[in-house]
């Protein structure tokens, strides 16, 4: 948790915040001040010498430096800041590059108990705590879809559930809520995808021989992340791309990586801004409330809006994955994956010429939750047993005691949206730029338990709790979970105790007291996240050719301030590193004017859900074109930031 009030004025007195500057203090007497700090701390689970440090004064100059120095060695310079209550790192700091810059005072009743850094928490010896930990809870919340006929790979659909499943955001939480992912399809191709050098191919021996599943993928969906700079209790949607074997993911138009505050590269970046009404943040879209029964619609759909490229080297196919949305207040296409983020990888790899999401038709996965960091306090009862609590976890409960995740999800062959958009694109008309029954396949839906983990170890009894079912509708499915207990309905379990070889859920009432788990509080998320810029400097993607009009800021729902200019399309950052010539650019400038002429933002671009309402995406990011700017010209965020930041 934060510094109190409290313990910021204990802190500030020992360590002389107020005192006059240059005033000379002896060795002495600047230790007396640093006692609330100095020390030594540890991580649980104790696994390596990294784990365990010193907390101690620096020789040197500099009044108010500390270091820390850990048992591997490794030393890094601490600056405290007391009006945030936490310890600057120097950049010797390892991992510093990665945004790890801080220790995070943890002060409990005037008392520095220990800190956070790196999303773990250290204690202080002899301060009597209970750690909170990683790894409180794991799983993946899965329905498939059943193998569907080749020809149904050119696009996806469904409406997933939108909602907060904690009170409040928490530090070292990441969940993703129910979504999909897609591989292009290469179930007979019997050579490796990744090459060496990719993270995939270096790392992960057990996707080889072929790396099928992690060569490329288009992932994300709406969710909670370690890596959001601008934590809200709302989930946030998020774009994510997968092009070289994780070596990095694409997330934003303008070119941020997911969850990264600095800018990619120009050889990474590859997502084209579409929409000239619904403008995208590097933090993730944001919604508004209520969200009691509220759905996302989405769709990715491939689409031949630019000519495909035989080149000798890393030729490239004509498809943009294209994402629709489906909102209460904004229907239609927002942004595209540009052909060349999927072709990148085989120009030093001619293997896999033709076998990326540019070329081939995609593979959809199933739909589902992942669990991936959830935070959890252990500790021991006067007998030995340990026992755990996890934050407490709620999902919107109908009538039937039902959460419905997913639902409607349906793919797509060329005939729904491709061969309309390939005719337009040669010269024929326009089509409406729905996505309707046409060429739809609604594929079975399958689900089986989950498998639980904690700290390592397997949960059971969940299944006496909730679990996973298949609605079945008509031609309508829908994936959701059955509450098994009219008492527990919609409350995931939040405590548990350590069995003969499982953990198990138990209610608070059978935690004894002396674990002290009930008055623990977890760790919220910081509302001082670090801002997303974009370089100004003359030459960059960003100022050559350059906005046509701005900047504009808004304020988001999660407190940030964003702030855009209005380029036209083809003079976008994204499309200035792609290799484009002049006439391929004005080419697709011309569908895109097109599209905003023709594809108004208030028609509806799928079937409606089956069951609930549309979500409202957050109003602060609809838009109006500047005057002059309505066709042909999209809005493109240069930064984000908290709103308090200087």
């Amino acid at each position: 948790m934060r510094a109190s009030g409290t313990g910021m004025l204990l802190l500030a007195a020992l360590l002389g915040a107020h005192s006059a500057p240059g005033v000379a203090q002896d060795e002495a007497r600047q230790g007396e001040r640093l006692r609330a700090i100095l020390g030594d701390y540890h991580r649980l689970p104790i696994e390596n010498p990294w784990h365990e440090g010193t907390i101690s004064i620096r020789d040197g100059p500099q009044r108010l430096l500390l270091q820390w120095t850990n048992k591997a060695g490794v030393s890094w310079d601490l600056t405290p800041d007391l009006e945030k209550g936490v310890l600057l790192t120097g950049a010797s700091n390892p991992y510093y590059e990665t945004g790890a810059r801080e220790f995070e005072l943890d002060v409990r009743d005037g008392e520095v108990v220990g800190f956070w850094f790196n999303n773990e928490h250290y204690v202080r010896e002899g301060a009597e705590v209970v750690h909170q930990l990683a790894d409180g809870l794991h799983t993946y919340i899965i329905a498939s879809l059943q193998e569907a006929p080749a020809e149904f790979g050119y696009g996806v659909s469904f409406y997933t559930r939108v909602w907060p499943l904690l009170e409040a955001p928490l530090a070292g939480f990441q969940i993703g809520l129910p979504s999909t992912w897609i591989i292009p399809e290469n179930r007979t191709f019997m050579e490796p995808l990744c090459p060496p050098g990719t993270v995939a191919r270096d790392n992960w021996d057990e996707r080889g021989p072929y790396y099928r599943d992690v060569f490329q993928t288009i992932e994300g969906g709406p969710g909670f992340w370690v890596s959001t700079q601008f934590p809200s209790a709302i989930p946030k949607y998020r774009i994510n791309g997968v092009p070289s074997g994780y070596n990095f993911q694409v997330s934003s138009p303008g070119g941020w990586g997911f969850g990264d505050i600095a800018p990619m590269s120009d050889d990474q970046v590859g997502i084209a801004q579409l929409s000239n009404r619904v403008v995208i943040p590097p933090d993730g879209l944001t919604f508004t409330g209520p969200l009691d029964d509220t759905f996302l619609g989405y769709a990715w759909m491939a689409l031949p809006l630019t000519r495909p490229k035989p080149t000798l080297v890393g030729p490239t196919g004509d498809q943009s994955w294209t994402l629709f949305l489906a909102t209460n207040t904004f229907h239609g296409p927002v942004a595209f994956f540009v052909p060349e983020t999927w072709s990148r990888l085989s120009r030093t790899y001619p293997t896999i010429d033709g076998r990326g999401l540019d070329s081939r038709p995609g593979v959809m996965g199933g739909g589902g939750m992942e669990v991936a960091a959830v935070p959890q306090f252990r500790a021991k009862d006067a007998e030995g047993r340990t026992y755990s609590r996890i934050p407490r976890l709620v999902f919107p409960v109908d009538d039937d005691g039902r959460t419905i995740l997913l639902q409607d999800v349906t793919l797509y062959s060329k005939e729904t949206l491709h061969q309309s958009v390939a005719s337009w694109v040669d010269g024929g008309d326009i089509p409406k730029g729905t996505i309707g029954e046409t060429g739809a396949y609604h594929p079975p839906l399958t689900t089986g338990p989950p498998t639980y983990r904690q700290a390592g170890q397997p949960i059971s009894g969940v299944e006496r709790v909730v679990e996973p079912e298949i609605l079945v509708d008509g031609d309508s499915q829908a994936f959701a979970l059955r509450w098994v207990d009219p008492k527990d309905q919609g409350v995931f379990p939040e405590y548990f105790r350590e069995g003969d070889d499982a953990m198990v859920p138990v209610s608070a009432a059978d935690v004894p007291a002396e674990t002290d788990l009930a008055s623990q509080r977890f760790r919220p998320a910081a509302n001082d996240g670090r801002s997303y810029s974009s370089p100004d400097a003359p030459g960059t993607r960003w100022t050559t050719p350059g906005p046509a009009r701005g900047p504009f800021t808004a304020v988001l729902e999660d407190g940030s301030e964003i702030t855009y200019s209005w380029y036209r399309f083809a003079d976008q950052p994204s499309l200035q590193t792609q290799g484009w010539t002049q006439e391929e650019k004005e080419r697709v400038q011309a569908l895109v004017e097109a599209m905003h002429r023709d594809w108004p933002a208030d028609r509806h671009c799928l079937p409606p859900p089956t069951h609930g309402s549309l979500v409202e995406i957050d109003g602060a990011l609809l838009l109006t074109p500047p005057e002059g700017l309505e066709v042909g010209y999209v809005p493109i965020v240069t930064s984000q930031r908290g709103e308090t930041e200087e």
